[in-house]
């Protein structure tokens, strides 16, 4: 058991640690694309400085990261613990990323991936969420912000009310720690009201 746990954690750091966003914004933009927007490789800042199209690219890339080392650890390793664990691992390394210098994105698309890989059914309700949040506001920040721990409370209760293993829970509360971790400038900035609405703040120079 501890080697499966071992052998998919490293599985899901290594693939999280693969830079989708950093390549695809090369090839669309011709640089890096952390020396833009909000310096971030993640998708939300894909789309503001590359484009839609490089924008869905990255964020499949940035969803099977997560999806990928949960579905091992399930049916490979056939350990429910081990793809919990993978699943974060694949936060992990998409958010310090030893193949990008460690410095990556925020986690939000990995996390997402993690939870389909999970619990697929429970996942379908997720964009539904982000959605209720992003339209009216237009913060995509918000939509991390909040969504995450609502996701992950979806999925506490899940685990209360149906068949589902205590382990998903966990990676539940380990995402919500690392996304709200990544996302404190934004909170700052949501707070004084200075914070970029989607389809604003573009091809700027890389913030916090």
């Amino acid at each position: 058991m501890i080697l499966e746990y071992g052998a998919n954690i490293v599985i899901g750091y290594l693939l999280g640690s693969i830079p989708f966003g950093l390549v695809v914004g090369y090839l669309f933009t011709g640089g890096d694309i952390r020396s833009r927007g909000s310096g971030k490789t993640g998708t939300t800042n894909v789309l503001r400085t590359a484009g839609k199209l490089a924008a869905a690219l990255v964020a499949a890339g940035d969803i099977s990261k997560g999806v990928v080392p949960a579905v091992i650890g399930r049916f490979v390793f056939d350990n429910d613990g081990a793809a919990a664990a993978g699943a974060a691992a694949g936060i992990v390394g998409h958010v310090w990323p030893v193949f990008a210098g460690f410095r990556g994105g925020r986690g939000v698309a990995v996390a997402f991936g993690g939870v389909l890989g999970l619990t697929p059914l429970i996942a379908l309700a997720f964009p539904v969420i982000g959605a209720l949040i992003v339209i009216p506001t237009r913060y995509v920040s918000l939509m991390s912000v909040l969504g995450t721990p609502i996701a992950a409370a979806i999925v506490g209760l899940a685990v209360l009310i149906w068949d589902v293993p205590a382990e998903f829970a966990l990676y539940g509360l380990f995402a919500v720690l690392i996304i709200e971790y990544m996302h404190i400038p934004n909170i700052r900035r949501l707070l004084n009201g200075t914070e970029p609405r989607f389809g604003k703040g573009g091809d700027r120079p890389a913030t916090g």
